[in-house]
Formats: structure tokens, C-alpha cells, sequence
């Protein structure tokens, strides 16, 4: 499986999830884009990645959602 189906099938089962702790998305792939924007491993931006600690579950579940509207971009 490659790392962003991985993290394809991790957004579907974090979207389907109840009140379970919502889980990183980092795939240990840490480097960002050309462009800066974005990391090449997990999606997320500079400010998501930093601010994911101090998220609750109900802001990780949107950046998750955004994860995979991303993913679905990239293979648009």
C-alpha cells in the first residue's frame, strides 16, 4: 500500500470514528512541497502540523476531513 493510500484509508476510518481519539496523520514522511504548503507525507500545513497537539477532536476530525478532500484533489 503506498503512504497516501494509507493515509487515504486512515482519513475514511477517522471520518466513520465515534468519540475515539482521533490519531496523527504523520506517516513519518516529513518534507514539505515545492511550494512550502504542504507536507509530502501527511497533507497538512506548516500550522496544522504545529497546532495538532493542542487540537481537540472535533478540530482534528476537520483537518482529517480536509486530508481527504485533498486527496481527492491530488488524484483529480
Amino acid at each position: 500500500m503506498s503512504p497516501r493510500e494509507l493515509l487515504a484509508q486512515r482519513a475514511r476510518i477517522v471520518a466513520a470514528g465515534t468519540g475515539e481519539d482521533v490519531p496523527s496523520p504523520c506517516i513519518s514522511v516529513c518534507r514539505m512541497d515545492a511550494r512550502g504548503e504542504l507536507c509530502l507525507g501527511c497533507l497538512r500545513t506548516l500550522d496544522e502540523v504545529a497546532a495538532w497537539g493542542r487540537m481537540g477532536d472535533g478540530e482534528k476530525r476537520e483537518v482529517w476531513a480536509l486530508l481527504a478532500k485533498r486527496i481527492e484533489e491530488e488524484a483529480a
